[in-house]
């Protein structure tokens, strides 16, 4: 017997390493169930097992370490329904006959269990409908005796409580029901020894004599766990090599990804460095003052005379020092109340595009808005437009301008 308990020990144990790091849902406070449980309890030899029954109910409080392990503590308590007369050898103190109180037995104890089903054949994340386990504990046991009884030399016997420490092996047929799982209807006969063998001695080994058979019927309750469930369930923590391969190829293309924004992002810097140096070298340089006055005769009747206003890098504000070129413009159209302008815009190629596509456009109505705002010239002898990047001068700094055509008939 004592290499059985020892070898469930050591199943238990490995079973409760291995478990840990597969299920979830075992937590401290999880897997807690309750059982109500009741049925007969008869002496193991020489009395009538039917004749001699008397009626035992319990309670139980299991915490389910494992899918395997299990650990609980139990109370139980026998009805004195039959008189345990014929001792047979046995001193009968050791059952208490004749005993005046309606309860003459009680068993307090702790217990463990382990599942032979999933020991065996492996947890699969939900309880089996049918599951098998093995049970074993120790306690305390207590008997109410009161009133003498005939020994087995007709001597009287004079009965008082007596104390001693039970053990019990037995086996619970366990039925989970329902589609949670919550209830378990169960069937556990077991065996109890008596270690102490009788009045005046104290010796604790297993007695057949000192034993009896329990068979009860249990209905037990299971407690919602932290994840969601009344049991545990698996983690998905186990690949296949196939999966592993699948991984690490995406962790191979994301390193690929990273690596090749990194270079992206270091070009955009060194591209970016050289602009803003591009930029101070062109804030250190001395503006300069164009003044371009081209006549273009196109028919008789019309001249077209032309002036540049230019603008600093990136921007779209008309400097101090091309002032006077739109002033020119200005003082022009109000000598001659016929003449109207048209005023178009441009940008380098220098920057992104869509930048170059805005600045031209705004270059264009910095000019409109001065002769229109500041000189009170007519908006509708004035007609802005951007024309975009342009490519005429060589020197990039002269394609950043705005060129004003005046149209005046001829006198």
């Amino acid at each position: 017997m004592k290499k059985i308990i020892l070898l469930a020990v050591a199943a238990m144990t490995l079973n409760a390493a291995s478990a840990q790091v597969t299920v979830k849902g075992s937590k401290f406070y999880d897997n807690i169930s309750i059982t109500l449980k009741g049925g007969i309890v008869s002496p193991y030899q020489h009395y009538a097992f039917w004749k001699s029954a008397r009626g035992v109910a319990g309670i139980e409080l299991r915490k389910q370490v494992t899918p395997v392990l299990g650990l609980g503590v139990e109370g139980e308590w026998s009805v004195n329904t039959s008189s345990w007369t014929k001792s047979y050898g046995v001193h009968p103190s050791v059952w208490g006959p004749h005993s005046k109180n309606i309860i003459d037995h009680q068993l307090v104890g702790a217990f463990g269990t382990v599942s032979l089903t999933n020991l065996l054949l492996g947890y699969v994340g939900v309880p089996r409908t049918l599951d098998v386990e093995a049970v074993a504990g120790a306690g305390w046991w207590h008997a109410y005796k009161t009133g003498t009884v005939s020994g087995p030399s007709e001597d009287d016997v004079d009965f008082a409580d007596k104390n001693s420490w039970y053990t019990k092996a037995g086996v619970n047929l366990n039925w989970n029901v329902g589609e949670s799982k919550a209830l378990t209807v169960s069937l556990k006969p077991a065996v109890v020894w008596y270690m102490g063998r009788g009045a005046n001695q104290h010796t604790t080994v297993f007695n057949a004599n000192c034993a009896a058979v329990e068979i009860e019927a249990g209905l037990t309750y299971h407690f919602k766990n932290s994840n969601g469930e009344h049991y545990m369930t698996l983690c998905p923590m186990r690949y296949t090599q196939s999966d592993l391969d699948a991984i690490n190829a995406q962790v191979n293309d994301l390193r690929s990804q990273l690596s090749s924004a990194r270079a992206d992002a270091d070009a955009e810097r060194a591209r970016a460095a050289r602009l803003q140096q591009e930029l101070d070298d062109c804030n250190k340089r001395k503006n300069k003052v164009e003044y371009i006055t081209e006549t273009n005769v196109v028919d008789n009747s019309i001249e077209n005379l032309e002036t540049n206003v230019y603008f600093e890098i990136g921007k779209s504000v008309v400097s101090a020092a091309q002032m006077p070129n739109v002033e020119r413009v200005a003082i022009f159209l109000k000598n001659h109340p016929e003449a109207t302008c048209i005023i178009k815009g441009y940008a380098s190629k220098d920057g992104p595009e869509d930048l170059n596509i805005r600045l031209a456009n705004n270059r264009a109505k910095a000019v409109y808005d001065l002769l229109t705002g500041k000189y009170k010239i007519k908006a509708s002898r004035i007609h802005s437009e951007g024309n975009g990047i342009s490519e005429m001068f060589s020197e990039p700094e002269w394609n950043r301008v705005s060129i004003c055509t005046i149209q005046n008939k001829v006198k």
